[in-house]
């Protein structure tokens, strides 16, 4: 799937797409996408708790 995506991607954008970096930058997505959901969710509740 990966090979298929990097592959498609290369395609689109004309540019050689390494596997392996496509591994790294959705590791890097997924991670920096589930720190911002914590802080959300943590901050939110302050938020919220100051309102009220």
């Amino acid at each position: 799937m990966m090979a298929a995506l990097a592959k498609a991607i290369s395609r689109a954008t004309r540019t050689n797409v390494d596997v392996e970096t496509l591994k790294v930058l959705v590791i890097f997505s997924g991670a920096g996408l589930l720190l911002s959901l914590v802080a959300a969710m943590i901050y939110g509740q302050a938020a919220n708790a100051a309102l009220f």
